[in-house]
C-alpha cells in the first residue's frame, strides 16, 4: 500500500505519484490516466481508456462490412 496526501495545486487539489508508481503504470507526463470506480464503490487508476475496446469492436465492424468500399476509396 502506498500512501498519498492531497494537497492544493492552485485552485485544485491532487495528489503526486510516487516514480515507482509511474514506472509501474508506464506514464509519463503529459499522459492521460483514468480513473474507474468499481460497482463496490472502490477506484482504480488506469492508463488505459475503457471506452477504447469498444471503440474498437465498432471500428473492425464497419470494416469488415465495407471492405470493398474502404479498398476503393484507398486507390
Amino acid at each position: 500500500m502506498i500512501e498519498l496526501k492531497v494537497r492544493k495545486f492552485g485552485n485544485s487539489l491532487g495528489v503526486v505519484l510516487p516514480k515507482e508508481v509511474i514506472n509501474r503504470l508506464h506514464t509519463k507526463d503529459g499522459e492521460p490516466l483514468f480513473l474507474l470506480e468499481s460497482s463496490d464503490g472502490s477506484y482504480r487508476l488506469s492508463p488505459h481508456d475503457p471506452g477504447f475496446a469498444d471503440k474498437m469492436t465498432k471500428a473492425e465492424d464497419i470494416i469488415s462490412r465495407y471492405r470493398n468500399t474502404l479498398h476503393e476509396l484507398a486507390k
